[in-house]
């Protein structure tokens, strides 16, 4: 009977184990949020899940917040003190096909530092970034894995002139906006394609009044007083084609924009009160969407695609669905915000993660924390200090324990949807 036992035993062993195994890999979801000060040179870390804070990383000066595409890394353009710092999110993921893997770890300010003269625009797409100077005479395109490494491979794209423009990445080349040749100080007059050489790949294409631009799915736009400059790359290099302005719009142009996830759209300002939505395939590119008052943020939903959000000067949300291209909701957050003033007044800013809507309210030193699906506010948040710029990294993965795990010492890309 023993011998009998014995294998029984060591089966109900091993078949226990596997159990405890098949618990071990789970789904986790992590999400963070990054809020910089209006005033103080400080980033704030917060887990976007319960609000607690996690960590505060002094920078040189106050900082604007960039994520990049992967979430992996979050960057403090500091303009005024002349340097980008670079902090790791602490949340990665690596794809495997038929599920992502999440590692989830401590955010840090890491040692590296990116110096220049006036840092302005921040453009990165699949994983290469161009910081823009605009007291330069060169635009810096680097990778993000380098500054994880803890150092810095970029080379330094020359444009002509200093001005205030804007630089887009691509493999080997760069997208460059072509300064006014009368003033530098005037908006620039087109955009051309570069080598990260420097070398000229193409002619200039006119874009007059260059300002604003934002990526969506396989296409980056950039605003011009004559309508969109829509670049795309569909072999080795960039292409740029012109959409212009329809003839319905009433007079005026994109000075901001931003672009849509899981959909591709760019959603632009258009005059004070109104903004533009812009779907670069349809024959109706452009629709005209009348707000309640001055527009002062925007923001895309990542989760739920069709909906995009505009915080105006009376404190309300409005939910904006990009299908229908209306407004479908509105909600009163906070005070007033008045757009008369100085333009960097201390304003609310929107983030968006999972399936919560923060936004900063600077003058009441919290964060306000609403569901996507009703727009109601859950909780807020206290801030110590004006919290202004905010941006959201994380999303859901799965967690291997115990003895099921992958070999990680392969190269990982980073193009899973967060």
């Amino acid at each position: 009977m023993k011998k009998l036992l014995l294998p029984l035993t060591i089966s109900a062993a091993l078949i226990s184990t596997m159990g405890n195994m098949a618990l071990a890999d789970e789904n986790v979801s992590a999400w963070r949020l990054f809020v910089s000060d209006h005033d103080k040179p400080m980033v704030n870390v917060i887990d976007a899940v319960d609000g607690k804070k996690l960590d505060a990383f002094s920078t040189k000066g106050p900082a604007t917040l960039y994520r990049s595409e992967s979430g992996a890394t979050v960057y403090a353009v500091q303009g005024k003190a002349n340097t980008v710092s670079v902090i790791s999110s602490g949340i990665s993921f690596h794809d495997h096909g038929d599920h992502a893997d999440i590692d989830v770890g401590n955010a840090k300010l890491l040692k590296i530092e990116i110096k220049g003269n006036k840092p302005g625009h921040f453009v990165e797409r699949q994983g290469k970034v161009a910081q823009w100077f605009d007291g330069e005479q060169y635009t810096l395109v680097y990778s993000e894995e380098s500054m994880l490494e803890g150092f810095n491979d970029g080379k330094r794209v020359f444009v002509g002139a200093p001005h205030h423009g804007v630089a887009v990445p691509y493999d080997n080349y760069a997208v460059i906006s072509v300064p006014n040749p009368e003033d530098a100080s005037k908006r620039p007059v087109g955009a051309r394609i570069v080598g990260l050489d420097s070398k000229k790949a193409g002619e200039n294409i006119l874009c007059p009044g260059l300002h604003g631009s934002a990526g969506s799915g396989d296409t980056y736009a950039l605003s011009c007083e004559t309508g969109i400059l829509l670049v795309s790359q569909k072999g080795d290099k960039p292409e740029i084609r012109h959409l212009p302005y329809s003839s319905n719009l009433p007079k005026g142009s994109v000075s901001t924009m931003i672009g849509g996830k899981g959909m591709q759209y760019f959603i632009g300002n258009y005059g004070p009160d109104r903004i533009l939505l812009i779907d670069p395939s349809d024959t109706q590119s452009f629709r005209l969407v009348q707000l309640p008052t001055r527009r002062v943020h925007f923001a895309v939903d990542p989760v739920h695609p069709k909906f995009a959000y505009v915080f105006t000067e009376d404190g309300k949300l409005n939910q904006v669905d990009v299908i229908k291209g209306q407004i479908t909701k509105s909600v009163r957050v906070t005070d007033a915000y008045s757009m008369d003033g100085h333009w960097n007044d201390p304003r609310p800013r929107i983030a968006v993660a999972d399936d919560k809507i923060f936004i900063t309210d600077p003058l009441q030193s919290k964060i306000h924390v609403l569901g996507t699906s009703d727009l109601k506010e859950i909780t807020d948040i206290k801030v110590e200090g004006h919290p202004f710029n905010i941006v959201a990294v994380g999303g859901t993965g799965m967690k291997h324990d115990g003895e099921h795990h992958h070999d990680h010492n392969h190269h990982h890309d980073h193009e899973h949807a967060h």
